[in-house]
């Protein structure tokens, strides 16, 4: 067990210490692979693969694996293949620049009112397509004060950051010690309103939600907690247990998926995804995001195209609050914008000809007079 789990775990307390097993019965290390229902020929590829980027599944997300289907869409997110060895031209360490926006370490400053704060480098799991991988293999670090305190005198120096969005490595793998500290010191500064959590713990360690953990968490900020649901499937009894007490602690809750070929690739299975996801858990359904440039990848990436069709179904399937935004998160820093085909099929001065739901183009005169 890593170092931030180790102190998590000594953190917990009974009844809600299970969590600790959950850890403890799941993979943790490149030997673990072993005990797994590999062919020899699985087993020796995703060692190789595990050995270039790290690997970590907690038990209740192994547990939904069905071995017997070598395609199965829980096991692609997390069961090293030997096709992540196999880089593409133009794919890169570091695909939305957030190394180039850092003007401290653990720290990314790309929009004027928002940063990116790394308390941790180390995840309750690894997932493959991770875009931070190279980051997490080579950093790789846990938690520390001295650490953070650069990027925490950096945010008190800078009065336009309204909002502060705890990422990594993923900061719910970290102790409610140091989750404690850091959200005190961030609700200490006036200027900060919200806290965002990017976290994966509610979809592959759900024990992990406890009634101390979302204590810690509580303040005058505003918390709200994006998590990463990718499949139906990882929509578990255990994951709505988790959502409802973050829902009923008053945390606002968004999910943002990646677009995986032979994943989610499937307008069925994202519409049953986005339905569970705000009926069930109460999780907006927030973004859908292109595949990144991550090395390794191009085996799970979708063509743009293919994306704006699937979420063109979308949306002849599902409400407005069960639609997500397909994004791509540009390279170089350009930030997330939308993917979705225009519906704007032309204008003639003050009339547009707009494509319905229907496919059927309609115009739409401007009828505008002054105050």
């Amino acid at each position: 067990m890593t170092s931030d789990l180790k102190d998590a775990a000594m953190d917990a307390r009974a009844p809600n210490a299970t969590w600790q097993d959950d850890v403890r019965a799941g993979v943790r290390h490149v030997r673990d692979l072993a005990a797994l229902p590999l062919s020899p020929a699985e087993r020796a590829a995703a060692q190789e693969a595990a050995a270039a980027h790290k690997v970590r599944i907690p038990k209740p997300y192994l547990d939904l694996i069905d071995w017997n289907d070598p395609n199965d869409p829980i096991r692609a997110q997390v069961i090293p293949s030997p096709q992540e060895l196999v880089a593409t031209e133009g794919e890169l360490d570091d695909p939305i620049g957030d190394h180039a926006f850092s003007p401290v370490p653990r720290l990314t400053h790309r929009h004027a009112d928002r940063v990116l704060l790394f308390p941790t480098y180390q995840c309750a799991v690894y997932c493959r397509f991770c875009f931070r991988k190279e980051s997490l293999t080579s950093i790789g670090r846990g938690y520390t004060r001295e650490a953070l305190e650069p990027a925490l005198a950096y945010i008190a120096g800078h009065p336009e950051i309204r909002e502060v969005i705890l990422t990594g490595g993923d900061p719910l793998s970290l102790p409610d010690k140091a989750l404690a500290e850091i959200r005190a010191r961030i609700e200490a500064l006036p200027h900060v309103r919200l806290l965002r959590i990017h976290t994966r713990v509610p979809v592959a360690l759900p024990s992990r939600i406890t009634a101390g953990l979302v204590a810690t968490l509580q303040s005058r900020l505003l918390v709200t907690v994006v998590t990463h649901f990718n499949h139906p499937r990882e929509v578990t009894g255990e994951a709505e247990t988790a959502c409802r007490t973050m829902r009923q602690a008053g945390f606002v809750l968004l999910n943002q998926s990646v677009l995986l070929k032979g994943v989610n690739d499937n307008v069925e299975v994202l519409e049953e995804l986005c339905r569970e996801l705000m009926y069930r858990l109460g999780v907006k359904p927030y973004y859908l995001h292109h595949g990144d440039l991550a090395r390794g990848m191009a085996h799970r990436r979708t063509t743009i195209a293919e994306g704006q069709a699937l979420v063109a179904e979308l949306r002849a399937r599902l409400s407005g609050i069960c639609n997500p935004t397909y994004v791509i998160d540009l390279p170089d820093g350009g930030g997330k914008v939308p993917l979705a085909a225009s519906h704007i099929e032309g204008r003639d001065g003050e009339t547009w000809r707009i494509r319905g739901q229907d496919g059927v183009v309609r115009t739409y005169a401007e009828l505008v007079t002054d105050l």
